[in-house]
């Protein structure tokens, strides 16, 4: 798996679990403030689209994930 994909699955899971946890009307509701966790991986997935800089990209390299040369 490349880079890029484990980060969009990456993103998108925290986005999914994160409003499961923090929507009032989810039955795994726990706390209203999950929604920061949503509003995190936001703002760093902007930030990382202007600056090219991903903290999660650099801990996937030093795991040993491969970069992709492209979108498929």
């Amino acid at each position: 798996m490349s880079i890029e994909r484990a980060i969009r699955i990456m993103a998108g899971s925290f986005v999914l679990v994160s409003l499961a946890l923090g929507v009032e009307a989810s039955p795994l509701f726990v706390s209203k403030h999950f929604l920061w966790f949503t509003a995190f991986v936001g703002a760093n997935l902007l930030q990382s689209g202007f600056t090219r800089f991903c903290p999660a990209e650099k801990a996937m390299e030093k795991l040993g994930l491969r970069r992709d040369g492209g979108c498929r």
